[in-house]
């Protein structure tokens, strides 16, 4: 097995849709600058509320990708 060395960032998606979908919009958007993304971990949840409604969510994530 060869060695992995990882560097990861952080990162907050924002969607109106759903959570999965700020999620998923976030990797798809760092994916356009980061190459070797091998994973994410889901670090904080919150949204944004108007008249007491969900207006959208925010997902706060790290993504660790290896180093060339």
């Amino acid at each position: 097995m060869s060695d992995h060395i990882y560097k990861s960032l952080e990162i907050t998606g924002s969607s109106e849709k759903s959570m999965e979908d700020a999620i998923e919009r976030a990797i798809a958007k760092a994916s356009k600058t980061l190459h070797n993304m091998r994973w994410f971990e889901v670090t904080d949840v919150r949204g944004h509320l108007i008249d007491n409604k969900i207006d959208h969510y925010q997902v706060t994530m790290k993504i660790g990708f290896t180093l060339d």
